[in-house]
């Protein structure tokens, strides 16, 4: 991409966790503060929240390579877990086992884990259970949490709990039915942004650790604007100034200037690039003709027997008009900023998240079309009718439909029709993938589509989704803390913690468009993989790294079979996937995205701003 141009010998703002580019702004040192005070105080439950990209993760590496040797720490990832899960879990981090022969319960596990906790402290040794994602936790399992800091001698607890997650946490955390938890927190602190000076550190440090020794491509007039457009959100940060370096790597200019960092805001927010903008990254891509079509074909071999698999049926979408230049449109789109608190200037980012930012407004399954016939647009929370978790609850007793009714409607999203019989066993047949997924909110933002969750009403979870008790729920749109579902003909705004209160345990599934058409240049016969492959080198040429795809034609191609997987590994990476080299139907939903293939969205698009005469 544009790291020789600027004289980097990484990429500066990867969103992909690197210690390397760790930075602890004022901000984060005092929420780091909080947590180290109350690994101190004896017990009971510290508490840090914060928006989405704002820091989290960080603060907690910060904290884990600060704890003292004498304290034992438990990390728990993944906290969609029943009860028997979660101790289970527990238990198995801080290394303790269940004796023999003996069943595995509450009690067996809350025992156990009381016998290690008494060892641990007669050795002077503090034992540490850190939750992130904790807005995640049901409510019996925050019970049983609080169950836990009973454990206890005369002269402190034995277990002190850090609860780590997003905003929801803390309406989580006040509900009445909580209130005894909630007076055993100790201590709480809510991450914030960066302000405009850590802002501007921000970027040097992590320009600095990515090799820059010349002059800064952001230059001090620029900083500002980009505090002022990405809310001093790091992560929005990280998107903006990527996208913002691509941009003035592809007009060829040594720094950032500031109608380049206005139109990398526009496209980091899905909105279309300008006829001048498209030029140049066409012009970019025309830089690199050869690569672009014997890359692909390079890449089929390499892809082709990982992607057999998923390359099923055929999908009634093709890639917008405009080749490369529209691909690197579709790759903005790709990563769009999270929403976070109003505030900000209207025609920038941070002012679409605090008025529920998307754009496209419908009801039903055919509420509109996003870029092409066939699928529906994302939909607005803030535009429908709002209910509570009991209205929720009642709607769909009054007019949920069953299982094959919610495949139907999660179908519908994409325009198609599925066959009798369960909905993944049935989608190929309408050139669809399906896939299933357990990581909530957080994953689902990520893959940015519609998708079928289940409301299991105090069912145990752990069962695959769709599979045993569970009422079917469409999810339609998400912005912010809201999000859109679809019960019966309508669409509902409920509060995203609502879901929870109602029976989800995180568990989803959704499709994408298995096949979609060859790009240009490719022969009508062309392999599902090949084609594929193919869109991946346009993808890869609209980013501009055309260069590094090497500068062979397909006469030369033995010299590059070398770097077939390193190329499908460098675009898990730019998003956000593991680069593992292989194709799973997460690289291949994000290579639909990435390359402007017409699917609909979860996250709603920002809608064109109103002109008063």
């Amino acid at each position: 991409m544009y790291v020789q141009h600027f004289g980097l010998e990484h990429e500066p703002f990867s969103i992909a966790p690197d210690p390397r580019y760790l930075y602890l702004g004022e901000h984060h040192r005092e929420a780091l503060a909080h947590l180290l005070y109350g690994l101190g105080a004896g017990g009971g439950f510290v508490v840090l929240t914060g928006e989405i990209g704002a820091g989290k993760t960080t603060v907690c590496r910060g904290f884990l390579e600060q704890v003292p040797p004498q304290c034992r720490v438990a990390y728990v990832f993944n906290p969609r877990l029943a009860v028997l899960e979660l101790l289970a879990t527990v238990c198995e981090e801080f290394g303790v086992a269940l004796p023999p022969g003996v069943v595995p319960t509450v009690k067996t596990h809350v025992d156990a884990l009381n016998r290690f906790l008494l060892d641990a402290h007669a050795q002077g040794r503090h034992c540490v259970l850190l939750i992130d994602e904790a807005q995640q936790l049901a409510a019996d399992v925050l019970e049983q949490l609080r169950l836990l800091t009973n454990l206890e001698t005369h002269e402190r607890k034995l277990l002190q709990i850090i609860l780590v997650g997003q905003p929801e946490l803390r309406e989580l955390l006040a509900q009445p039915a909580l209130e005894q938890l909630a007076q055993r927190v100790i201590a709480r602190h809510h991450l914030g942004p960066l302000d405009e000076a850590d802002t501007a550190r921000y970027l040097q440090h992590r320009l600095s650790v990515a090799g820059l020794r010349g002059p800064s491509p952001l230059p001090p007039a620029r900083l500002r604007r980009i505090h002022r457009l990405s809310g001093g959100v790091p992560r929005r940060i990280n998107l903006l100034c990527d996208r913002a370096l691509l941009g003035a790597y592809a007009q060829g200019l040594a720094a950032v200037d500031a109608a380049t960092l206005e139109q990398a805001a526009r496209e980091v927010a899905g909105r279309a690039a300008p006829p001048g903008r498209v030029a140049a990254l066409r012009a970019l891509a025309a830089r690199h003709p050869l690569p672009v079509l014997g890359g692909a074909l390079l890449l089929a071999g390499a892809v082709g027997a990982g992607l057999g698999g998923l390359l099923r049926g055929t999908g009634p979408a093709g890639v917008p008009a405009g080749g490369a230049s529209a691909l690197a449109a579709g790759a903005a789109a790709s990563q769009p900023m999270a929403e976070g608190p109003a505030g900000g200037v209207a025609d920038t980012l941070a002012a679409e998240a605090g008025a529920g930012a998307g754009a496209g407004v419908g009801a039903g399954a055919g509420a509109g079309a996003e870029g092409g016939a066939g699928s529906a647009a994302a939909v607005r929370p803030g535009e429908r009718p709002a209910l509570s978790a009991a209205g929720l609850r009642a709607r769909l007793a009054a007019e949920g439909g069953d299982e094959a009714a919610g495949w139907q409607a999660l179908a519908a999203r994409w325009g198609a029709r599925l066959g009798p019989g369960d909905g993944c066993a049935a989608a190929p047949a309408a050139g669809l993938g399906c896939y299933r997924g357990s990581g909530g909110l957080d994953q689902l933002r990520q893959l940015d589509r519609p998708a079928l969750l289940w409301l299991r009403d105090g069912a145990a979870p752990g069962a695959p989704p769709g599979a045993g008790p569970g009422r079917p729920l469409l999810l339609v749109g998400l912005a912010g803390d809201r999000v859109a579902v679809q019960v019966g003909g309508g669409a509902w705004s409920v509060p995203a913690a609502a879901l929870a209160a109602a029976g989800w345990r995180g568990d989803f599934a959704t499709f994408w468009r298995a096949e979609p058409p060859a790009p240009p240049g490719l022969p009508a016969d062309a392999s599902p993989a090949e084609r594929l492959a193919a869109r991946l080198a346009l993808w890869t040429a609209a980013a501009g790294e055309g260069a590094a795809s090497g500068a062979a034609d397909a006469a030369g191609a033995a010299a590059g079979a070398g770097e077939r997987p390193a190329r499908l590994a460098a675009f898990q990476a730019a998003q956000g996937l593991a680069p593992d080299g292989r194709a799973g139907p997460l690289t291949a939903m994000a290579l639909n995205r990435a390359t402007g293939v017409d699917e609909p969205r979860l996250l709603a698009r920002p809608a064109a701003p109103r002109r008063t005469p």
